[in-house]
């Protein structure tokens, strides 16, 4: 989590670099407990923030990518994500993951923390474009992802009016502990497109990608494409963005829903 958008490009570029060459196989697997395209939102500063991030996966693999892992399918996800506003510009937070297995089982998957930060930005209200970055280093059961430990850089880059947002997130994840510690960083970009459609509603699509390591993108078909329809409902205190995804490629999960719930804190 933290760049302006000339900063992020720059890094992207470094690290592009810097993998060229690693390229190794990578055997990858990551718990769906946040499916969301990062935009402009922050905490103002001082300010609490809670969400509730629910998906489930009514149809989807049922043969594991790695020896012990628990596979999506049938299994509901249910995270708790506190955030806190530090400056205008920068927000910290974190990850509180619980899985709900097909058995019946809840277990705890592991945790997550996180800066945020977007210096560029419009007035609230207001047009025009956004920039910043997600840093997130994350600890998760092997049992939920192949590799135990791991940073995520999030770019942050995008456009809003009144009417339309568009914004972007060309992902890396570095792999710091885990079968693929030695791997190029992979790349998982995501995108969101809405419009608005009523006061406090807007709806559009999300696509969410897993291509492989940087320096090594796998073929189209092995890569995992997920396109969601969502809404987004803004009715303050509350606010939900709701979606039903529908896997692109076979190594995708065919049908996944979620739900993100802005809790009102009251502060």
């Amino acid at each position: 989590m933290g760049f302006a958008a000339h900063s992020a490009t720059r890094v992207a570029a470094l690290v592009c670099g810097l993998a060229l060459g690693l390229a190794s196989p990578c055997v990858r697997a990551a718990l769906p407990d946040e499916i969301q395209v990062y935009v402009d939102d922050l905490n103002d500063p001082g300010k609490y923030g809670l969400q509730l991030h629910l998906n489930s996966t009514p149809s989807g693999r049922t043969a594991p990518d790695y020896q012990g892992e628990s596979v999506a399918a049938h299994a509901t996800r249910f995270t708790f994500e506190p955030s806190y506003g530090l400056t205008p510009n920068l927000e910290a937070g974190a990850y509180l993951p619980f899985v709900l297995e097909p058995g019946g089982s809840l277990r705890a998957a592991g945790f997550k923390i996180r800066l945020k930060w977007v210096p560029l930005r419009p007035a609230k209200e207001g047009s025009g474009f956004f920039a910043g970055a997600n840093g997130e280093l994350g600890q998760v059961q092997t049992r939920y992802e192949s590799n135990r430990r791991s940073f995520e850089l999030r770019p942050i880059l995008g456009w809003r009016n009144a009417d339309w947002l568009l914004a972007t997130n060309p992902t890396l994840t570095f792999v710091l502990r885990g079968p693929d510690t030695s791997s190029p960083p992979g790349f998982e970009p995501s995108y969101k497109v809405s419009r608005t459609v009523a006061r406090g509603i807007a709806t559009g699509l999300e696509y969410y990608t897993d291509v492989g390591p940087i320096s090594d993108i796998e073929p189209a078909s092995e890569q995992k494409r997920v396109l969601y329809w969502a809404i987004d409902i803004d009715r303050k205190p509350w606010s939900i963005n709701f979606g039903i995804g529908r896997g692109m490629t076979t190594v995708a999960d065919r049908w996944t829903v979620k739900m993100i719930i802005d809790i009102p804190l009251g502060n």
